[in-house]
Parts: C-alpha cells; structure tokens; sequence
C-alpha cells in the first residue's frame, strides 16, 4: 500500500481505539505511512458501535477516523495472536497504543520489552492522566474537559459548565502526538535509535487553553464562564441581527473605529470607555448593549457583507451544513470521495508530496489473511 506522501515506507503498528490514536494514526496514513490497525475478535474498535448515525451499516464515527488503515483480528490473549502482535511490532517503524497503562507491559508489548528487538522503533502511548497516580483514571474527552478546566470556562453564563460540541481533546492530544512521533522519527534518521513518545490528554488541554492557562500560571488568575465572550478582547461575542445572529471579533482599535463608523456612531471610537481595547473589556456590558441595538437594525447577509469590506471580523453563526458549502464556495474542497464514502478531507496542503486516500476505512478484519501471511514470512521482515 505505497502512499508515495512524506511518510512511504513507514509502517506503523497500530494498537489503538476510540478517537485520539486512531485520529493520529489516520493522519500518518495520509501522510503515506501504511497502517495496520489490531483489532480485538468479534467487536473491533469500540467506534464500530458507536451510532447512530450509521453509513451503510457502519458506525459514522468509527469510520471518520479510520481511512487508509488495513485491519487485523489478533486475540492479544491467545499466544498465536500475541505472537503474531509482537512480529508486527518488530517491523513496525511506529507503535501507536491507548490501552489502559500498564496493558500493554502485562502482554510484553511495552516498549522496553520491544526494543531489543527492534531499536528503531518509534513507540507512542496515549493517556489519559498519564502513567503515575492518575494511570487508573478513565481517559474519557468529557471526563478531561471536566476534571482539565475547560468546562469551568465553558457555557452560557456562570453556573452552567457545558462541554465542547466535539470530542476536542482527544484530536488535539492526537495532533501533539503526530508532532511528537515525527520529531522521534527526524531523531531517528540522524541516530538510528527510535524512543518512547507519551502525551496525555490532561496535560494537552492544559497546554492547549494557551492564554487562559497563561493567565493562571503567570498572573494566578482564574477565569469564569465568559458565555461567547473574550476575556482579553471586545467586541468579541455573538449578537443578534434583524434576523439571525453574528459573531463580532474585534480585535484592534483601527478595527473598532471602522466598525463605529458603519453602525453610524463614529464617535464611539473616541469615547473613553472603548477608545482602547482595555476600556473596552472593562466597561464590555456597555459596548454589548449600544452595538446589540444598532446591529439589530439590518440583517445578518446585510452586516457581514457591509463590515466584510470595511476589514471587520464578523460572520455568521452557520450549522454544520452551512460551514462544509462555505469551505466547498472558497474552493477548500472538504470532502473526499474514498471507495465511495465521503469522508472529511485531510486540511494538510503539501506542495511536492500532498496526502493521499488510497483505502476507505476496513471492514473488521478485512485484511487479517494478507497480514498472517506476511507476518509469518520471516524473510519479509525488515
């Protein structure tokens, strides 16, 4: 399954499940790697169950994460498919896994226990909480927007914590593991040795909240529930139109006077309360209230299109519908057909090796026969 992208050649040992390894894995898969993905007998990935909503049969969830992948049943508790797993991760270039810690050290396919025979190997570990106290804890994405403080600082207005409409730590402790896996692979290529990767999902969305975590870590401020406000910039929210609401991100004085000026109250910018962007935050009950009366006056189309040209952030509140026709009309091309699934394309643009979609997401154990006769090819390993 050559990719012919930046990563052909690799392989990678995929031992992962639900969305932050398997997102990562995908990725890679894009990127060329070949992917075989283990799968537990009888069941699969937990995804392969989780609808509705289903795509011919199959669970939608499991499949936008699995493309490019080839899937092996193993049964990590017989001693043929542990010793089928282990002759995989011998030749694997990457090992990716998100079993419970400790797991994977119980079967022998811990990274120390691999590398002697393999070290070159790039292994990565996803967790939850890490693999000290917290190595018990359920590494669920609600549980971790919960416990991690982006909750806390999440919903309508205080006292009503709401989670992220998407499993959003998960992708992005998938991203920072992408980042770490490559970075063993250049250490590689220069020493020939191959290390142990591990993120977890607490500390990704520590390092994720960025500017809100600063602020504690700096200043040991603790931010509340904002609703759709900024805690550093105004005007930057939601408000209602004639019609539909927008969203306002104002986020420089010369925007803030533009924007004065196409509501008809130029002399906005040069009132004490809002000339600056810190007057601004500090009296932004104010400011909601005379540009909530003003926008009401004209529709959402009519705003956006008017404040568009001035150079103001505004746009509209669209569903999910309306942001995948948005990126097809600015000839983004989100979709991809692949073995006639439409899946969400890859947002990675590669000049000289862009990514490819060359399998649809696998059938459980579609390819198990072609990989045990592979792996029991001796000579094939590399």
């Amino acid at each position: 399954m050559s990719g012919g992208g930046p990563l052909d050649g690799l392989l990678v040992a995929d031992f992962s499940r639900v969305l932050a390894a398997p997102y990562l894995t995908m990725l890679l898969g894009d990127l060329g790697a070949e992917i075989v993905k283990v799968e537990r007998p009888g069941t699969g990935d937990d995804t392969r169950s989780w609808g509705p909503p289903h795509h011919r049969g199959e669970a939608t969830y499991g499949l936008s994460v699995n493309r490019n992948k080839k899937s092996v049943v193993l049964d990590l508790r017989d001693a043929d498919g542990l010793a089928s797993a282990r002759e995989l991760a011998a030749r694997a270039d990457v090992l990716v896994e998100n079993f419970r810690p400790g797991t994977m050290a119980r079967l022998g396919l811990d990274e120390p226990s691999l590398r002697p025979d393999n070290p070159g190997l790039v292994y990565c570990s996803i967790s939850g909480f890490g693999s000290g106290p917290g190595a018990a804890l359920p590494g669920y994405d609600l549980l971790v927007q919960a416990a991690g403080g982006l909750m806390s600082m999440t919903g309508p207005g205080p006292g009503q914590p709401t989670k992220v409409g998407v499993a959003l730590v998960d992708v992005l402790c998938g991203l920072h593991a992408g980042m770490g896996v490559l970075s063993a692979l250049r250490h590689r290529d220069r020493t020939g040795r191959g290390q142990l990767v591990e993120v977890d999902l607490l500390s990704t969305l520590l390092s994720s909240m960025t500017n809100q975590s600063g602020a504690y870590t700096m200043a040991g401020r603790v931010p509340g529930i904002l609703g759709n406000r900024h805690p550093s910039i105004a005007p930057y929210e939601v408000f209602p139109t004639a019609d539909l609401p927008v969203v306002l991100a104002v986020g420089t004085d010369r925007q803030f006077r533009a924007l004065a000026e196409s509501i008809g109250s130029p002399a906005l910018a040069d009132d004490a309360r809002f000339a600056t962007n810190g007057a601004r935050v500090a009296h932004v009950d104010a400011l909601a209230e005379v540009l909530g009366t003003a926008l009401r006056e004209r529709p959402a189309r009519e705003w956006c299109s008017r404040l568009a040209e001035l150079g103001v952030p505004c746009g509209p509140v669209n569903d999910l519908d309306e942001a995948f026709r948005l990126a097809e009309h600015l000839e983004l091309h989100p979709r991809v057909d692949v073995g006639g699934r439409s899946l969400v394309a890859n947002p990675i643009r590669l000049q000289d090796t862009p990514v490819s979609y060359r399998l649809p997401p696998p059938a459980l154990g579609e390819h198990t026969s072609e990989i045990a006769a592979w792996l029991a090819d001796k000579e094939q390993r590399t």
